[in-house]
């Protein structure tokens, strides 16, 4: 049974950078499209970055173009380079991974993903 387990979250202030990073446990990690989703207080849960199996395809939210990067260190982390951050930013932030069902595909609905992590709490001060 795949387990992802995030880390790397806090309490910045605006305009700060974070990493958070994804930790796959479980096996065929290698296979998996990987995502990042985010919900704020009273919001739903929305799409921020994702990245194909093989870390050639990536898609982002258009909120964080241009300030967040998602990439792949290695076969079982995946990692969400925050920079410039907003309060808007400020939520729990999920990892999710699911089988690829094409090369060039990155799903970005939640319905998409099979496999989901606890979350970590991001928070962005003004």
């Amino acid at each position: 049974q795949m387990q992802l387990a995030e880390s790397g979250g806090g309490l910045v202030q605006a305009g700060d950078s974070l990493r958070l990073s994804c930790a796959a446990s479980g096996s065929t990690f290698g296979a998996l499209d990987m995502g990042w989703f985010r919900q704020a207080p009273g919001k739903e849960r929305e799409f921020v970055a994702g990245i194909s199996w093989n870390g050639g395809v990536t898609r982002y939210a258009d909120s964080v173009k241009g300030r967040f990067t998602i990439s792949k260190d290695n076969a079982k982390t995946v990692d969400l380079q925050m920079s410039s951050l907003k309060p808007d930013d400020t939520a729990v932030y999920y990892c999710a991974a699911t089988p690829p069902r094409s090369p060039v595909h990155v799903p970005v609905q939640d319905f998409e993903y099979r496999y989901w992590g606890q979350g970590t709490q991001v928070t962005v001060s003004s």
